[in-house]
């Protein structure tokens, strides 16, 4: 994705002249083409992500249109006092880019985990919260971000992620995207676990089980239009994320239950409220906290009792 984010980056660059870019001392050769384009536009803000942000308000509110890219924890929950100040208090229009997010640098340890970054920037009043599930919503999703007048976050992966999409949908910030239909359970996924959700549903569809798959790539604003509807399409709405249960994708569509008065059972799936001190890959953290398509599927069939009772008829 941080290659998709680059090149996108760099086409809306030639195309607007008020887009600078600030970077926290990492992806200086990643940007070489956006240099090309106008240097003087890149700014390397190094490990200070604080002052970055401050920057970034103040370019904003001066008429340019800042994007701010680093490791996902040290763009939001080190400079968080700044993002909600400097930036949101000032509803100054800053697309702050998160990379590496999730358990993407898993064999780094907890200092580069993000499984509270979409929690605690969702309390913040005008900010957006998007999760791309690959390359293809990145590049439409940050091109929407840039036509916003308010702080957009955005949450991606690192590399290598698989297409998801093998045609440009039409993204609209606030409106899920249905990947897969289905009839009988939904599964919400938010960001790059959508590989293993649609494998889920390969599972589950071998089981007898229709499921649909969601790219819930707008955690704020939230399709509360999908989810009214999916409360009487659905037998089960099953949220998906690499990010803790708190807060997340499942915290807002939880919230969005206890005020809708939705009767449809909801499963959240995430990591749970805990560090993970052992060090290991991506898979590993995933498969650690249930997060493999095996282990998806089995948590649905294991929440919807008739449906096991159907595949052992």
């Amino acid at each position: 994705m941080r290659n998709a984010f680059a090149d996108t980056l760099t086409q809306l660059a030639k195309e607007d002249e008020r887009v600078v870019l600030l970077s926290g001392d990492i992806g200086n050769k990643l940007f070489d083409n956006f240099k090309k384009v106008d240097a003087s536009r890149f700014y390397n803000c190094g490990v200070a992500e604080a002052n970055m942000m401050g920057v970034a308000a103040g370019m904003a509110l001066n008429g340019l249109r800042p994007v701010i890219y680093t490791i996902t924890p040290f763009t939001t929950t080190r400079c968080f006092e700044q993002i909600r100040v400097d930036v949101c208090y000032h509803h100054a229009p800053v697309v702050i880019v998160g990379t590496g997010s999730g358990l993407s640098y898993a064999e780094l340890g907890p200092t580069h985990h993000s499984l509270e970054d979409m929690a605690i920037l969702r309390t913040l009043p005008g900010m957006c919260v998007l999760a791309p599930c690959d390359a293809t919503e990145l590049d439409l999703m940050l091109r929407a971000a840039l036509q916003q007048d308010h702080p957009v976050y955005i949450r991606i992966g690192k590399k290598g992620e698989p297409a998801i999409h093998k045609e440009k949908p039409k993204l609209r910030i606030g409106e899920v995207l249905v990947v897969q239909e289905g009839t009988e359970v939904a599964l919400l996924s938010a960001g790059i676990l959508m590989p293993e959700v649609l494998k889920a549903a390969e599972i589950l569809k071998d089981r007898g089980i229709s499921a649909e798959v969601v790219s819930f790539h707008s955690i704020k604003p939230l399709d509360t239009a999908y989810l009214q509807q999916a409360d009487s399409r659905f037998k089960l709405l099953v949220t998906i994320e690499e990010h803790s249960l708190i807060g997340g994708l499942g915290g807002a569509v939880a919230e969005w239950r206890s005020q809708y008065n939705a009767q449809i059972p909801h499963l959240s799936l995430g990591a749970p409220d805990q560090f993970m001190h052992e060090i290991g890959s991506q898979k590993y953290a995933q498969v650690k906290y249930g997060l493999e398509a095996e282990q998806i599927a089995e948590r649905v069939l294991t929440a919807i009792p008739e449906m096991r009772a159907r595949i052992v008829a």
